[in-house]
């Protein structure tokens, strides 16, 4: 994966293609230019940190609707410019996630400024994504059992509780948890702490006891509640 940015901009005005092209070269950025969005998709995108230079109003799709489009795939984050800003457009782009709204004429300052952070948040996203990614490379490699102890391991729970928990010794409970630490390449508990949450694993341990104690409580509540007219019943009869 190459470190070197890369800028799309996506503009249907040629002579804004052409200076925007011009600046990003002077800067000594690498850009790829399209007249429509339809274009940008069309194109196989290299791995490398990038950002998207987008103009709100397009021929084939409103900027900003492209922008909701693309909003849960694969694609770098957006600097929108436009020659027709508004403030509910601003706005709409902002809390979607743009880095920036720039209408033109804009400063050239401002633009490279804006490419910059933006490309900047896409080396941290995909350095996420990458992380994430060898994070379950590691979990896929646990054996069953061992996918059971590791929440269990994060919940907190003594290694007697949690090994009551599976029904296991605690001499057996620590071996699979031994490897469990190997096999995430955990240095702390809390490192395996922090991969656990990145992986979005259940800690099952105590939490789940309380939810069936909690669940088991309004069991008997409803119960209770049921009961009442008949005691109420009965009462009056007497």
């Amino acid at each position: 994966m190459s470190g070197d940015p890369i800028v799309y901009l996506v503009d249907d005005d040629l002579r804004v293609r052409e200076a925007v092209g011009g600046l990003l070269e002077a800067a000594g950025l690498d850009a790829v230019l399209f007249g429509s969005a339809g274009e940008y998709l069309a194109f196989q995108r290299p791995d490398m940190p990038a950002c998207i230079v987008l103009d709100v109003e397009l021929p084939d799709v409103s900027g900003l609707d492209f922008q909701a489009r693309i909003a849960d795939s694969d694609h770098p984050p957006i600097v929108f410019i436009t020659g027709y800003g508004t403030i509910p457009a601003t706005v709409r782009a902002m809390k979607r996630g743009a880095v920036d709204f720039l209408s033109k004429p804009f400063d050239d300052e401002h633009l490279l400024s804006a490419i910059g952070l933006a490309v900047d948040q896409d080396r941290l996203r995909r350095r996420e994504c990458a992380e994430l990614a060898a994070l379950r490379r590691r979990l896929e490699a646990l054996t069953p059992r061992e996918r059971d102890v590791l929440p269990l391991v994060v919940s907190g729970l003594l290694n007697k509780q949690a090994a009551a928990e599976l029904g296991i010794s605690e001499v057996t409970y620590q071996i699979h948890r031994s490897k469990v630490m190997q096999k995430m390449q955990a240095r702390s508990l809390a490192d395996l702490v922090r991969m656990a949450e990145k992986l979005k694993l259940a800690a099952n341990g105590s939490d789940d006891r309380q939810a069936t104690e909690t669940g088991d409580d309004v069991t008997a509540a409803a119960g209770a509640a049921m009961a009442a007219p008949d005691r109420v019943a009965a009462a009056l009869m007497t």
